[in-house]
């Protein structure tokens, strides 16, 4: 797939003044420039990106000012010793303007007609707090080998029962945030989860609009924190008991999704062949599955050498590959 060729429907045109981007980089020198420019090939470009060097130690800095001198509308490299992802996008937020705020990680990728489009949905859709989509999975050469299309169960409107009760959340690259409800709830920098605790927030202010059109990309590598899943499913908890009073939840909501959350976890760890904590999970968490089809699924996972979960796992990619093909950047 050509990045470079639009894939899109008409939009309505409008004003780019109203669109604020940021890039939060922290050591990726080796994606940060394919980043950028794939921003810096946007149908709709944004009248300012601002680009926050969180403390890297790979040259990435060097790489940044570099690639934007090719921008060709007005840009901001601004680099600092570490402070975590959190606290740079509350950073981003302060330091830019537009009435719609968007954000893409320095290893990640949107396709030619993602603003465009995400500013056209969030227009039509008033009581909208942000507008989001499917993404394409790639790796570190630009192979896709994974879409969301395939798989996520996302929802228009009310968001909330989706991220609770089935632990599906956008992915970062595919979201356009409304301002307005974006500075009323910010992102928590104590949370390692970052987006997921505030999107658990923005539910309480508004809807969440989606585009089933795939216009962004997510990279996986060695390096992605997301695929510590151990960590991730005490994080998920965690986002859950700060927002309860949020959103009304009570003691015992708080525990059925202690109980979904668990479970979805253990299948990822089972993705990973991670067999003893996933049995753990399990036996704490089995009323968690959705059906006894659900649950059927792990339990027989635990019986399937991983060989065989890796076997398919890359049968898998390699059909995906065969479908969609490369990111021509």
């Amino acid at each position: 797939m050509n990045l470079q060729e639009p894939t899109h429907q008409t939009t309505t045109p409008v004003d780019p003044a109203r669109v604020s981007v940021v890039v939060p980089s922290y050591n990726h020198a080796p994606f940060i420039e394919t980043t950028l420019r794939s921003v810096f090939k946007q149908t709709l470009p944004p009248n300012e990106l601002l680009v926050i060097d969180d403390g890297s130690a790979d040259g990435s800095s060097a790489i940044i000012a570099q690639a934007l001198k090719d921008c060709h509308f007005p840009c901001e490299l601004i680099a600092r010793t570490n402070q975590g992802l959190c606290a740079t996008l509350n950073e981003a937020l302060s330091k830019t303007r537009g009435e719609y705020f968007a954000y893409l990680g320095s290893d990640d990728l949107w396709l030619p007609d993602f603003l465009a489009a995400r500013l056209s949905t969030l227009e039509s859709r008033v009581s909208a707090v942000l507008a989001y989509g499917h993404s394409f999975l790639i790796d570190e050469e630009n192979q896709i080998i994974d879409c969301t299309l395939d798989w996520a169960q996302y929802v228009d409107g009310d968001a909330q029962a989706m991220l609770l009760q089935e632990t599906i959340a956008p992915m970062s690259p595919t979201v356009m945030y409304r301002r307005a409800a974006l500075e009323r709830c910010g992102w928590n920098e104590r949370a390692k989860l970052e987006d997921y605790e505030l999107y658990l927030r923005l539910t309480a202010e508004g809807d969440f609009a989606f585009d089933p059109r795939v216009l962004s990309a997510w990279r996986q590598h060695g390096h992605n924190t997301s695929r510590d899943f151990s960590w991730m499913i005490d994080a998920r908890q965690a986002a859950q008991r700060r927002v309860a009073d949020r959103l009304g939840l009570s003691a015992g909501e708080l525990a059925r999704f202690r109980h979904v959350s668990q479970f979805a976890g253990a299948e990822d760890l089972l993705r990973l062949g991670e067999k003893s904590k996933a049995f753990k999970l399990l036996r704490q968490s089995f009323t968690g599955a959705p059906s006894i089809a659900a649950l059927a699924r792990p339990l027989a996972r635990l019986c399937v050498p991983y060989s065989l979960i890796k076997w398919r796992k890359k049968r898998k990619q390699g059909r995906t590959a065969k479908r969609y093909g490369p990111l021509i950047i």
